[in-house]
């Protein structure tokens, strides 16, 4: 069954909005009701999980106490949420930094086809073509923020500054590097107390992500992991200074994929028809055909996969109302034909794919509770 992203009712594009409500900036809207949760602070952390889904917060508990210790109600508060869609990295870091819905800031999938051209954008190894601003039309909200008077850190891996997806993410904030999860803490912590009134920080960790990509959830790295997020959670909720709140979210939760559950458009001659490019991930697929073919391969994909993943047309797709409002410059980023891969199957394109993502254990990107619901805890001392 999928779920569909809660746009009404407040979603991690929320989150940002609501720290800012509540420390004082107008006009800004709080569907999540963070202002009232977050009454008399001055400063907030704001740190996000790559990959800790609410689903995936029981299996964590066994080794990560605060986390157990957050779901009993024993400490901070526990919320769920939903990310946008894809619920995957690139879309749900520029929708949290924006606060605006994919189909506003245009980054619709981990790859995407820059229209125009057959050339596919990898949104995590951009640089600077097409030009970030560009690209991505709506500001983060840190300038809002400084336009305030608010203090704003990205603390963040040193190897990802000046990409074009921190730009578009961090572009008005401060960016402080921070090698592993030690420099993580120590930089958020320090943003907080030394900033000279109110501030907003955040920070981001993907070490548990990319665990269960490579080794899947049930694995001992994965566990390993979980306890290193749990490490860092305790050290910051310990180290909060006295006006200062926590707020820890996810950009997605993930999935395990059996082996037996893929299917290769590269190895099926009859998906492979008609089709010219292939994008997105292997949860959500966006097919481009050739000229006049799209009739046909949505008509040959929903004979032979239509068991593995919803199927329609661009418009089909934008209709269902899964992007938000969608404007015509944007939607040119999508295929002709969209596959948004139902229960645990995925979609490979073995043939233009880097080898590594035919090897991925634990994956996500589609409407599936487990990929789209997310945590948002809260602690303040």
């Amino acid at each position: 069954m999928f779920v569909a992203p809660r746009y009404d009712e407040g979603t991690l594009a929320d989150v940002l909005p609501g720290a800012l409500a509540a420390l004082g900036v107008p006009g800004i809207a709080d569907r999540l009701g963070l202002a009232a949760r977050l009454d008399g602070v001055r400063r907030v952390a704001v740190l996000l999980v790559d990959g800790m889904g609410w689903h995936q917060l029981p299996a964590m508990a066994p080794v990560a106490p605060v986390v157990a210790a957050t779901l009993r109600g024993e400490l901070g508060s526990a919320l769920s949420t939903t990310c946008g869609f894809p619920s995957t990295t690139p879309t749900s870091l520029v929708g949290l930094a924006t606060g605006a819905l994919p189909g506003t800031h245009g980054v619709l999938a981990f790859n995407t086809i820059v229209p125009g051209t057959d050339r596919v954008l990898n949104h995590t190894v951009w640089a600077d073509d097409p030009p970030p601003r560009q690209w991505v039309p709506v500001p983060p909200l840190y300038a809002a923020a400084a336009a305030a008077g608010i203090s704003t850190t990205v603390v963040n891996r040193p190897e990802y500054a000046g990409s074009g997806l921190t730009t578009a993410t961090s572009a008005g904030a401060r960016y402080l590097p921070a090698v592993d999860t030690d420099e993580l803490a120590t930089g958020m912590l320090t943003a907080l107390k030394e900033a000279p009134a109110r501030a907003l920080v955040y920070g981001y960790h993907p070490r548990l992500d990319k665990a269960g990509h490579q080794h899947g959830l049930t694995s001992a790295e994965w566990a390993a992991a979980a306890a290193e997020v749990d490490a860092l959670l305790a050290r910051l909720v310990a180290g909060l200074p006295e006006d200062a709140a926590l707020l820890v979210t996810a950009d997605h939760g993930q999935l395990d994929v059996p082996a037996d559950r893929r299917v290769d458009v590269h190895a099926d001659p009859a998906l492979s028809a008609g089709v010219r490019v292939v994008t997105g991930e292997p949860r959500v697929r966006y097919l481009h055909t050739a000229p006049g073919a799209t009739a046909d391969v949505l008509a040959a994909w929903r004979e032979r996969a239509g068991h593995v993943a919803w199927l329609g047309t661009r418009d089909e797709a934008i209709a269902t109302g899964w992007y938000g409002p969608m404007g015509e410059r944007h939607a040119a980023r999508l295929g002709d034909v969209v596959a948004v891969c139902r229960d645990d199957w995925a979609i490979l394109a073995t043939a233009t794919d880097p080898p590594s993502v035919a090897r991925l254990v634990a994956m996500h990107g589609s409407l599936t509770e487990p990929e789209m619901r997310i945590p948002l805890f809260t602690y303040r001392p």
